[in-house]
């Protein structure tokens, strides 16, 4: 089962358009408020929402430290945790990624940096490009006090220096659980290179991460 937006017949310059914001920005700033880069090799875990998950997955999967990504859904109820369900967008799941990095090659504020310059438009509420509902919203599930810490600091960063146009829309909430989603979803972007969702809307974030931050890809 696809997602039914992609379908939906704009041309290619819409959808580009929609990613703009991201690959205009050649000097997004480092997060001032971060974590210190672990001495030892270790594993922690990230949940962030930004759309539709497939782009939001394949670009995680594209940094350097970081060993997992997995799309799913948090926010809501472990009942309600299915695809069509969620779809629905009355079930308070976002869709989202749990990242699983190493500390000690990438920091949580490192992640955000590009959650917030390459994966998604912070700016939008319920939205991102063709995809509407609550869904879709922009939003940063922390676990734990430390995580919090970081996204609030870095998001009234980015706001006082008036990164984006507008004020940024994303959530900082508390983890409640993620859950994973079904097994079609998941590489969705590694296993379907050609779809037209895909071209259009998230191989552009692809092209920019690694234009942008050449250092911070896998080889």
């Amino acid at each position: 089962m696809l997602k039914t937006a992609c379908f939906f017949a704009l041309p290619a310059v819409a959808f580009l358009a929609s990613f703009a914001f991201a690959g205009s920005k050649s000097a997004f700033p480092d997060p001032v408020v971060d974590q210190t880069k672990a001495a030892e090799h270790s594993k922690e875990t990230a949940v962030l929402a930004g759309g539709c998950f497939w782009g939001v997955e394949a670009v995680f999967d594209h940094l350097k430290g970081v060993t997992d990504v997995v799309s799913g859904f948090s926010g809501g109820e472990k009942s309600t945790a299915h695809y069509e369900v969620v779809s629905t967008g009355r079930t308070g799941h976002a869709e989202s990624v749990k990242i699983t990095y190493d500390p000690s090659q990438i920091t949580y504020g490192e992640l955000l940096k590009v959650y917030f310059a390459i994966a998604h438009d912070p700016t939008e509420v319920n939205r991102q490009g063709p995809d509407t509902g609550t869904q879709y919203r922009s939003a940063i599930f922390y676990a734990g006090e430390e995580q919090k810490k970081i996204a609030e600091a870095y998001i009234k960063q980015l706001n006082e220096a008036k990164v984006f146009s507008r004020p940024i829309a994303t959530q900082v909430v508390p983890l409640k659980a993620f859950y994973a989603a079904e097994s079609y979803h998941q590489k969705y972007l590694q296993n379907h290179p050609d779809q037209p969702y895909i071209v259009y809307n998230d191989l552009p974030k692809l092209a920019a991460l690694k234009k942008q931050y050449p250092a911070m890809c896998k080889r």
